[in-house]
């Protein structure tokens, strides 16, 4: 099946037709239906404009790999390397999410009364090795990234000029936020409904128990 025929929500959190939790997400068409479309705004375009289908698909394995969201990992993994080339950046994306992961959000905030509140932790760098391999502008791109998924406090214009001079456009910048965003919004879906089904399962156990 295709993401044309199938949500991709569904098939993340493996919703059958007529399940439980088919039947929930059905009381709200509206959403299930605009979730759908973001996912293929952002990965089935009509054009790619500044920002490659490969370049799409690294970044989502890349942020699903930081959220530890295994199955939404191998989706996008699987269409990253359906594109030309894909299959070596997998490669190189799949060290990278190791090097990565870390536990946040954290980072400094400008001076002020949230300083309380700063946390130091890893501020990620792409390898020179996978520099080479992605090239500058997906690599730079993954280190944004990172810093939108752990140290979104230290978004600035200075971060944003890492991008253009990298390569990025004004509207791809936009772009790599909107996956970014969506992929935390689509995993946290994910994660939700798998929870209702395994609470579902098991008052079901103790009912016939």
């Amino acid at each position: 099946m295709t993401s044309q025929t199938t949500d991709t929500i569904d098939l993340l959190a493996g919703i059958h037709a007529g399940s439980l939790l088919d039947r929930l997400r059905a009381q709200r068409p509206e959403t299930r239906l605009n979730a759908q479309k973001s996912y293929q705004a952002l990965f089935e375009p009509a054009h790619q404009g500044d920002v490659t289908l490969l370049e799409r698909f690294a970044i989502a394995v890349f942020v699903a790999g930081l959220h530890g969201a295994d199955e939404a990992g191998s989706f996008y993994a699987s269409r990253l390397k359906e594109q030309a080339g894909g299959a070596a950046f997998a490669v190189s994306v799949d060290v990278e999410v190791e090097r990565g992961r870390t536990n946040g959000p954290y980072g400094h905030y400008p001076a002020g009364p949230l300083s309380g509140e700063d946390r130091t932790g890893l501020v990620y760098e792409v390898t020179s090795e996978n520099r080479d391999a992605l090239g500058p502008k997906l690599a730079t791109a993954l280190e944004h990234s990172h810093l939108l998924v752990f140290r979104p406090r230290e978004a600035s214009a200075a971060a944003l000029q890492k991008l253009l001079d990298a390569g990025w456009t004004a509207t791809g910048i936009v772009t790599l936020s909107q996956i970014v965003a969506f992929l935390a919004f689509q995993i946290r879906v994910v994660a939700g409904l798998k929870a209702l089904a395994e609470n579902a399962a098991n008052a079901g156990q103790a009912a016939s128990a």
